[in-house]
């Protein structure tokens, strides 16, 4: 049996990777799958992944992250997207498959896919690229988890400019916009950090029981 406080104490943010080291298609596969199961508001699912394993490309986008060698020196490099447009097209999009998969009825999803469309044409487009985010923001803690548990490697960014990844990717044409970056591989074994203790507050300064 796994145990997953473990795995979380041995994951830290790797800051050299083995560059020689490439995850196996596997291990790959299953990242992509945990990604899909990620929870997300409504179900929506208003965020895409990339899985990135080309060297040539990942060299290019070392000098988009801040100098950050990781990028290159991953197995792969994972970014999360957002969907630059949720519409009433994306969201019946969602209700036809739902319907696809568990074969409900219209007049039960009709009144949940029209509040849904109503609610989301009243919001501005910088609340849902917001809204979106966020959903991002679970996707990764949700494959960091998953990365500890099957003993991947990986390094959490922000640090990227977000316009050059678009560019360099050709992401306007696939109506998306970058928002994380998560390389993930293997560990050098002379990473320092790897040996560093995890500096946490304790566990009765980050949590309040109310009973």
């Amino acid at each position: 049996m796994t145990d997953s406080i473990k795995d979380l104490e041995w994951r830290y943010a790797v800051k050299k990777f083995d560059a020689n080291r490439l995850l196996p298609e596997e291990k790959v596969l299953r990242l992509k799958k945990a990604f899909n199961l990620t929870a997300t508001s409504y179900g929506l699912q208003p965020i895409t992944l990339l899985v990135i394993k080309n060297k040539e490309i990942q060299e290019q986008l070392v000098g988009h992250s801040y100098g950050q060698k990781q990028v290159a020196q991953a197995s792969h490099l994972l970014v999360i997207c957002t969907h630059n447009e949720i519409d009433e097209k994306y969201i019946q999009k969602y209700f036809d498959q739902v319907k696809k998969v568990r074969g409900t009825e219209d007049k039960i999803l009709n009144p949940f896919r029209e509040a849904l469309v109503n609610d989301f044409s009243k919001k501005e487009v910088v609340e849902i690229m917001q809204w979106a985010k966020n959903q991002a923001y679970l996707a990764l803690g949700n494959l960091l988890a998953v990365c500890a548990m099957e003993k991947i490697d990986s390094c959490p960014m922000e640090g990227f400019r977000p316009e050059a990844y678009e560019q360099t990717l050709q992401l306007a044409d696939k109506g998306l916009q970058p928002v994380l970056v998560l390389p993930v591989g293997y560990r050098s074994k002379d990473d320092i950090f790897s040996n560093f203790k995890k500096v946490r507050k304790e566990l009765t300064d980050s949590v309040v029981d109310i009973n």
